[in-house]
């Protein structure tokens, strides 16, 4: 998603509801902030204590079996550990870690995303 402008209506196909929550895979995040899901997973991994459970958690394989059904269109090809899941709180956090000018925007929609959140998994 390279420099286009992202929007609250983008975001909202990103996002998954498991365990009752909102949340976004960590691929997903990865993507519209122009990022490797590894250096995502790394800069998260520098600074845990700032991602309680309720922020962020990793899938069970079983979820992530559930998941893979759901969205069919996805590939979870290479994938060695189960994702993890940001809620929208997480989101915010990530914001202080990933500080760049498309961070702030992705951010935005992605906050107003999770507030006109209608679709359900």
């Amino acid at each position: 998603m390279n420099n286009e402008k992202i929007s609250a209506e983008i975001v909202a196909t990103k996002i998954l509801l498991v365990r009752g929550r909102k949340v976004i895979l960590d691929r997903d995040l990865a993507q519209l902030y122009g990022v490797k899901t590894k250096e995502l997973n790394q800069a998260v991994q520098r600074n845990l204590e700032r991602f309680p459970s309720d922020f962020m958690y990793q899938l069970t394989q079983e979820e992530v079996v559930n998941l893979k059904s759901q969205i069919v269109t996805s590939s979870w090809g290479g994938v060695r550990k189960p994702p993890r899941v940001f809620t929208e709180q997480g989101v915010a956090m990530l914001s202080g870690l990933l500080n760049s000018k498309k961070a702030i925007h992705v951010n935005i929609a992605i906050m107003r995303a999770f507030v006109n959140y209608v679709n359900c998994y």
